[in-house]
């Protein structure tokens, strides 16, 4: 099995990768060849007992796409995105990368022809569905989104549905919940501040607080995330109809209930460590945002996430800090 991650420089791309090189197989076929390609140079995982090929490529650029899929992948995981901070501050280059790439990508696939269909994995997003939504939103709630991330999203279901519906690619979309803990620096993601307010005092830094404690909105870690993307890769597609794109389980939690794992994880001087201080421009994409969903659907497929909000700081504790601090608290 063939595998190409576009976006394999991020983070989800990162961990995908190492995923994949532990594990050698998807589904309970063996990797032949994994391909990295990304607008910076990806960095291929250590240990990967197949060949790992790494490309700079930028998607949205013209015959890119075409390059990438001469070797007739047999799954793609179509990552390659700009996140929502910065798509909804850069109208021009939100579309070309995250509406432009996804449609040049599967272009690229359609003129391979001669039977070629691949397994295309999109990561979509929460963001598709806008205010005002119920307590709970299921599948069946109609798309609204209300900032251009969440439209360009919208948009690349809409494509993978169609092209899956053509023959063109065998698609599954995933609505990925936020990501926390994310490691590393922060991002332009308005998202963010749900990650920095844990990772930076874990990390003996002050964290910003930009929106209210009250927020409520669902997480899941990096490791689930990962998890499911392979799971999607791997699969029985028919279970999923028509109806090709769903919303991955997110434990949906208030900011105060972040603080208070984060307090029972680390200690009072760790929460101590969260400075409050209102943006509104950020305050008010998050007031567009769901606080929790009905994933009986992917529940019933297989997709998983975590139970308890202190068992996403031990993953992040676990995969990033080597262990400390936690469980030292409790």
């Amino acid at each position: 099995m063939r595998i190409l991650i576009a976006g394999g420089a991020g983070m989800l791309g990162r961990k995908l990768a190492d995923r994949l090189a532990r594990d050698g197989v998807i589904g309970g076929t063996p990797i032949a060849q994994l391909v990295l390609a990304d607008v910076v140079p990806p960095v291929a995982p250590a240990g990967a007992a197949f060949p790992v090929e790494t490309r700079v490529a930028d998607l949205s650029q013209p015959g890119v796409a075409t390059a990438l899929v001469e070797g007739r992948p047999d799954v793609v995981f179509q990552l390659a995105a700009v996140v929502s901070g910065e798509a909804e501050a850069d109208f021009e280059k939100g579309y070309r990368i995250n509406l432009d790439g996804m449609r040049l990508l599967l272009e690229a696939i359609r003129s391979v022809g001669d039977g070629y269909r691949p397994r295309v994995v999109f990561t979509s997003s929460i963001a598709v569905f806008g205010a005002p939504f119920p307590d709970r939103i299921g599948d069946e709630f109609h798309l609204t989104p209300l900032t251009s991330y969440g439209t360009q999203k919208a948009i690349g279901e809409l494509l993978l549905c169609d092209y899956t519906r053509r023959g063109i690619v065998d698609g599954v979309g995933i609505r990925l919940p936020t990501i926390c803990v994310r490691p590393g620096a922060p991002n332009k993601a308005a998202s963010g501040f749900f990650s920095s307010i844990i990772r930076e005092p874990l990390n003996g830094a002050e964290a910003v607080l930009p929106v209210a404690d009250d927020v409520r909105h669902p997480l899941a870690s990096p490791r689930s995330a990962v998890a499911n993307l392979v799971h999607a890769a791997g699969m029985d597609s028919a279970l999923l109809g028509d109806r090709r794109c769903l919303t991955m389980p997110g434990l949906s939690v208030t900011v105060a209930e972040q603080i208070a794992g984060l307090r029972e994880v680390a200690g009072d001087a760790a929460a101590d460590m969260i400075r409050r201080e209102p943006d509104e421009t950020v305050a008010r994409i998050v007031a567009g945002w769901p606080r929790a969903f009905d994933t009986a659907r992917a529940d019933a497929l297989g997709f998983r996430c975590e139970s308890r909000f202190t068992e996403i700081i031990d993953v992040y504790v676990a995969d990033e800090l080597g262990g400390v601090p936690a469980g030292a608290a409790r």
